[in-house]
């Protein structure tokens, strides 16, 4: 489960921001919100869900990035050569920073034990990299300076493993390859977390597709999802189709490719899977008579084809109790389907397992004390400067009571996070005269 997660010097971001899933201690209006939004893992009582707001350019999207990279980076660092250069970008609208590492850390939760692992990396080399350990009491695993890496006994078959490591990989990635448990078992957390872009739900659908026909159990649960949508689908399902690639054999533009990769895709089968949407047919007097088949790509609309490419990693992520991050997740669909998005997290009947969602949005309609406490409401603003600030409700410096209007009081300004927009009939109207 996530604790917390911090970086700084990172694309908008100058200074460490932090956002934390522990729970504050606070009360909220709806006293449902403080049982059914809470869970206590090995003594540490967090949050299952958590929303971030803000201005366009805010950094909203720079935080999930800075959670993407340290994922791509902890799983593909040893995947590169000693010349390749790190792809991260710092802040470069300071000269403080722009030549000085980026910093990233996350604390979290696995088989009750508390780790907290980070690195600082620019784009030529890792500088420092750190794992801790908590039982009863905050111990460190190996703490790495430059070419230099001590390794506790608690990292137990590292030490061989330290000269091995290359000055821009992560000594984590490489300790896995060399089948270090702790390591796979840290590699294995980083794996299960899901970072999904709203705007581009092809990038994940083929995974929803997959679920639809390799797993009934969620293959149930998705067309399950898509009704209570109200999409005006009665089913969903797919159809593998075998896709006839004879004409390659008369394209000149396969003549440089070797003999046996053009027999090969020749002689194999390959397959198409089209997803089908039912729909129920009426007659006379609106009776039903039957039902037709839609092709979900050529028929559906954005948010129909969107709610339905999300609906395999969300279930995924609900029946597993992992976590999952969203940037936009508003995008191209209508506010009270992303509400039932967001109770399907804070709810103890659908997600036992205590999944956790985080998730950027523009949606005000979601700014509601009887669906998220303060501590789970977050903004980023930028200074004047151009760098990020991040803060949440509950932190907010001139507090916030329970009973708050959180909607309204964000839209008229109070909690800082949006764009001052300027006198546009100057802007047009000036023109014209």
């Amino acid at each position: 489960m996530l604790i917390n997660f911090s970086v700084g010097n990172f694309r908008s971001i100058k200074e460490p921001i932090t956002l934390s899933m522990v729970a504050a201690n606070i009360t909220a209006k709806n006293k449902e919100l403080d049982t059914e939004n809470l869970f206590n893992d090995s003594g540490i009582t967090l949050l299952k869900s958590a929303v971030i707001y803000g201005a366009n350019a805010s950094g909203k999207s720079n935080f999930l990035r800075a959670f993407t990279f340290m994922k791509r980076f902890v799983l593909h660092s040893t995947n590169t050569n000693s010349e390749d250069r790190i792809d991260i970008t710092p802040f470069l609208l300071s000269t403080e920073t722009e030549n000085k590492p980026t910093y990233i850390e996350v604390v979290f939760l696995l088989d009750n034990v508390r780790y907290r692992y980070g690195f600082e990396v620019d784009q030529t080399r890792v500088h420092t990299e750190w794992l801790y350990r908590t039982v009863k009491r905050e111990s460190e695993l190996f703490w790495r300076e430059e070419d230099s890496i001590k390794v506790r006994a608690g990292f137990k078959g590292g030490k061989g493993v330290a000269r091995k490591t290359r000055h821009n990989a992560l000594f984590l990635s490489v300790a896995d390859k060399w089948n270090v448990d702790i390591a796979k078992q840290l590699i294995s957390w980083f794996k299960s977390i899901n970072v999904i872009s709203g705007l581009d739900d092809k990038s994940y659908l083929g995974f929803t597709i997959n679920q639809l026909v390799e797993n009934q159990s969620v293959s149930r649960q998705i067309m399950e999802f898509t009704k209570h949508m109200d999409l005006g689908i009665s089913a969903v399902h797919a159809e593998k189709t075998k896709t006839d690639l004879s004409f390659l054999s008369t394209l000149q533009q396969t003549d440089h490719l070797p003999q046996e990769v053009r027999d090969a895709l020749l002689t194999t089968d390959w397959f198409v899977t089209a997803v089908k949407t039912v729909h129920n047919r009426y007659g006379e007097s609106n009776k039903k008579i039957g039902q037709v088949e839609f092709d979900l790509d050529e028929y559906e609309s954005e948010g129909t084809k969107k709610a339905f490419a999300l609906s395999g990693p969300l279930l995924h992520t609900l029946q597993n109790g992992q976590i999952l991050f969203i940037d936009e997740l508003d995008a191209r669909m209508h506010p009270l389907m992303t509400r039932y998005i967001v109770e399907l997290f804070n709810s103890t009947i659908t997600n036992p397992r205590n999944a956790q969602l985080l998730f950027v949005t523009h949606d005000i309609n979601l700014l509601d004390n009887h669906l998220f406490r303060r501590d789970q409401i977050w903004f980023t603003e930028k200074d004047r400067y151009g760098a990020t600030d991040m803060y949440s409700l509950v932190e907010y410096k001139m507090g916030i009571r329970n009973d708050a209007s959180f909607k309204s009081d964000y839209v008229a300004g109070k909690y800082g996070a949006i764009p001052y927009i300027g006198n546009i009939k100057r802007l047009i109207g000036e023109s014209y005269e």
